[in-house]
């Protein structure tokens, strides 16, 4: 079997049927947690950027294949966004609700709302649902009205958007006014609801997001993303994230093609290609596999499942650019060691978190819960498949 051909059947038999099974036709919406033994706890909270990355998935997996049950999936989660999390007060979508649907964490996170931007274009593009576009504007109107300063996108607000500490998006010891991956994502949700909407104020801000990846996260010294920044978008950490910079290069890329603005499209396209090589030569393992990042100087050679994932694409993509055989003999790699190592081969599985340096799964690390997502490995899969002609 081809690539292309073992990621659609992939996609089709095990990620798909996996996250169909969490369903939870009871309260609504998709049940929010597995531990390791494959346990569902039913009353666990629903994750707002779980529940989007859900319904972007069975919208874009409708997309690609055209299987009805699948916008099934869709219309769920949407129903349950709609209803639940939108904050019909106040605007925006909460943090997170109780399994039964009541709020448990209020915050409105810019990081958030980016997702759910990015989930109901999509689900617009898969059931031509014109409230779900209307949705997606409305709470792109509330982060260009409150979420913007003069360097970037703020972080985190209370219920009623007064601006608070930005606990959610910061680790290692550090509070982050301003952090990349949460313009990361800015960057696939407008460039999403761009080519799904085709409204010039998106495009516009659009390409602002690209000035500023070019201009202020990008480090052309080091050959990498900074990572987390004070106010004005200094760097306040020596972080090198591997798995971020690797599904940047491709999404920068993705959104200079949905843009087509040429000068930006010129110089994205430079820096993406230096970008992917970095990560090449510094992240690969010799068994394929891709490391976590390096903090400090100090590398953590842990082996997570959505980095693995997003380099078989980031690479791939790179592939298409320069045709350097070795790219694509890294994602032929990477593949045939997430088959071997991270696809949990247990009857009602999907993938493990993670592994450690040795290669052996990390079994105190969930199977699902508000981070481990469809996201990056049914995306994976279908990318693969869009770009494998």
């Amino acid at each position: 079997m081809s690539l292309k051909e073992e990621v659609k059947q992939h996609l089709e038999e095990k990620i798909i049927p996996f996250w169909k099974g969490l369903r939870d036709d009871d309260f609504g919406g998709y049940y929010g947690y597995m531990d390791f033994n494959l346990q569902v706890q039913k009353e666990y909270e629903k994750g707002c950027i779980l529940n989007s990355r859900i319904l972007w998935f069975f919208s874009n997996a409708y997309t690609a294949l055209g299987d009805t049950t699948l916008l099934e999936e869709a219309n769920h989660a949407f129903y349950y966004m709609k209803n639940v999390f939108l904050d019909k007060t106040y605007g925006g979508v909460f943090w997170s609700v109780t399994y039964d649907g009541k709020v448990a964490d209020s915050t409105k996170h810019t990081y958030n709302q980016a997702f759910a931007i990015y989930a109901l274009a999509s689900y617009y593009e898969a059931s031509k649902d014109k409230s779900a576009l209307d949705f997606a504007y409305q709470l792109f109107e509330r982060l260009e009205t409150t979420c913007v300063d003069q360097y970037g996108y703020l972080e985190s607000f209370t219920q009623d958007w007064k601006p608070e500490s930005n606990e959610k998006l910061s680790e290692n010891g550090l509070l982050a006014d301003k952090t990349m991956n949460t313009h990361l994502h800015i960057l696939e949700a407008y460039t999403q609801l761009y080519r799904v909407g085709k409204e010039n104020k998106v495009k516009k801000r659009l390409e602002e997001i690209l000035r500023i990846f070019k201009n202020r996260i990008y480090n052309q010294e080091k050959v990498r993303l900074e990572v987390f920044f004070d106010e004005k978008f200094h760097t306040i950490s020596d972080l090198y994230s591997y798995g971020h910079d690797i599904e940047a290069s491709w999404l920068l890329d993705y959104a200079c093609d949905v843009v087509q603005e040429k000068n930006l499209v010129k110089e994205t396209k430079a820096y993406t290609t230096a970008l992917a090589h970095a990560v090449y030569k510094n992240a690969l393992n010799g068994d394929g596999s891709m490391k976590n990042e390096k903090f400090k100087g100090i590398e953590d050679q842990s082996r997570i499942w959505w980095v693995q994932a997003e380099a078989m694409v980031g690479f791939y993509n790179v592939y298409q650019k320069t045709f350097d055989e070795k790219y694509l003999i890294a994602v032929h790699k990477l593949w045939e060691y997430v088959k071997e190592n991270v696809v949990d081969k247990r009857q009602g599985a999907e993938w493990f978190w993670a592994l450690d340096k040795e290669g052996k799964v990390i079994k105190t690390m969930p199977i699902v819960e508000p981070w481990k997502c469809p996201y990056h490995n049914g995306r994976m899969c279908i990318e693969i498949m869009r770009r494998i002609l």
